[in-house]
């Protein structure tokens, strides 16, 4: 039973991502996942099967990640920066094809990358994330093939998503194949790849984007109710795109009002209560175990009407590789920059990152689990926060865990 009470643990304090690894790990069916609307994607164990096993643990960012798990024969993380970790290039760029562009959020690389990696390259699909076509305001793990399918579910979705749980369709493919996900689900590709050798050789490329933590379905929901939006009434919800920065759009099954809209600002400030902690302590916002890692250029002031712009980070010498194919091959445009530009844009990220030595020992203080990090300079950053910065990350923390009774586990699996 202790082993199963390690990997209840997880779940039970909060400190799962929903990221769906261990459902594709796992060869006994002991695993299903289920959307709890207050928390997230979370996994439900059958104890009969899980009491001697702890196997998940291996593969689950939310129980450890390790700075050193990533194979790609190219050193330390940490050559560069310890703020943002490697990085072999940055660059400001945008989608050639000028839908991608105006439907996906910022200037819709990845999807162009996605695209050039199905028609030049030979990968048979990209695994991702889109809207689930009943329940709008939810995420599905799906399959792209082709530019239509890339189209159709472009754009960030501030909602639970697992698209770990569908890397079989990688692992069986005859050929490597692209995956996207949150910086914490590539976190988990990079445990699996080394449990799973099949598994490593068939990603071709791993993408993702900078990601500020991911609200709940119940932020969602409330913010359909702030907006007098009946749930039965909603046929597509976008958080974003459409423009730049874009929109939150709803849009209604009744012919007369079709859409309801807010500004990105007002959604995203709405949506953002909703994050869990564990998106807190999160010590990775900029997808340093991805190939390549996309986000907003923020370091400027965005003109009205102005079209889209992506800040591309480069990781890894297979993503470098791609980033410059695919600008050879029309698929993308891009103009070097350097990592002072990623700073002035994303400058809340790197402070949360500096945050988070703080942050867990606060935890830690209150007698609390926390994620283990291994080989992250978190101390190094902390020491980088000016003196009151330093206080809020311990005295803040330990002010919410006893606001928000976080000493109680959730004890979702009854």
């Amino acid at each position: 039973m202790r082993a199963m009470k390690k990997i209840q643990n997880v779940v039970d304090w909060g400190l799962c991502v929903g990221c769906g690894a261990c459902y594709y790990y796992c060869q006994k069916g002991a695993v299903c996942l289920k959307d709890i609307k207050y928390l997230g994607i979370r996994p439900l164990f059958r104890e009969e099967i899980c009491a001697q096993c702890n196997e998940c643990l291996a593969i689950c960012p939310g129980y450890a990640v390790d700075a050193y798990s990533r194979i790609n024969g190219e050193g330390s993380l940490y050559d560069n920066n310890p703020l943002i970790g490697r990085s072999l290039e940055v660059w400001e760029g945008y989608a050639r094809d000028k839908d991608i562009r105006y439907r996906a959020s910022s200037g819709g690389i990845i999807s162009a990358i996605a695209l050039y990696c199905l028609e030049k390259e030979g990968m048979p699909l990209v695994l991702h994330t889109g809207m689930h076509p009943t329940m709008p305001w939810t995420n599905r793990t799906i399959v792209s093939k082709n530019r239509n399918d890339l189209l159709g579910n472009c754009g960030s979705r501030y909602a639970p998503s697992s698209p770990c749980d569908s890397l079989a369709l990688i692992e069986q493919s005859e050929k490597p194949c692209v995956f996207i996900g949150k910086p914490c689900d590539t976190a988990a590709v990079s445990l699996l790849r080394r449990m799973r050798p099949a598994l490593h050789e068939k990603l071709g490329l791993v993408l993702t984007f900078f990601c500020a933590g991911t609200p709940c379905t119940q932020g969602t929901l409330d913010l359909l109710e702030k907006l007098d939006i009946p749930h039965g009434k909603v046929r597509q919800i976008r958080y974003r795109g459409n423009g730049w920065p874009g929109k939150f759009s709803v849009t209604l099954t009744e012919s007369t009002a079709s859409k309801r809209e807010l500004t990105y600002h007002e959604a995203w400030g709405f949506l953002q209560k909703y994050r869990p902690y564990r998106c807190h302590l999160c010590p990775d916002s900029t997808g340093e175990f991805a190939d390549i890692a996309c986000g907003d250029p923020w370091y400027r002031e965005i003109k009205e009407d102005e079209e889209g712009h992506s800040l591309v980070l480069v990781r890894t010498q297979k993503g470098r590789n791609i980033v410059n194919a695919s600008i050879v091959h029309g698929y993308m445009h891009g103009v070097l920059t350097d990592t002072c530009v990623l700073k002035k844009s994303q400058q809340n990220l790197l402070n949360k990152r500096a945050a988070v030595w703080g942050r867990i020992i606060a935890f830690r203080l209150m007698g609390l689990p926390a994620p283990r990090y291994v080989g992250f300079p978190l101390f190094t950053n902390w020491l980088t926060l000016p003196v009151s910065a330093k206080v809020r990350s311990v005295a803040g923390t330990i002010k919410r865990i006893i606001e928000r009774k976080y000493w109680h586990p959730l004890r979702l699996n009854i």
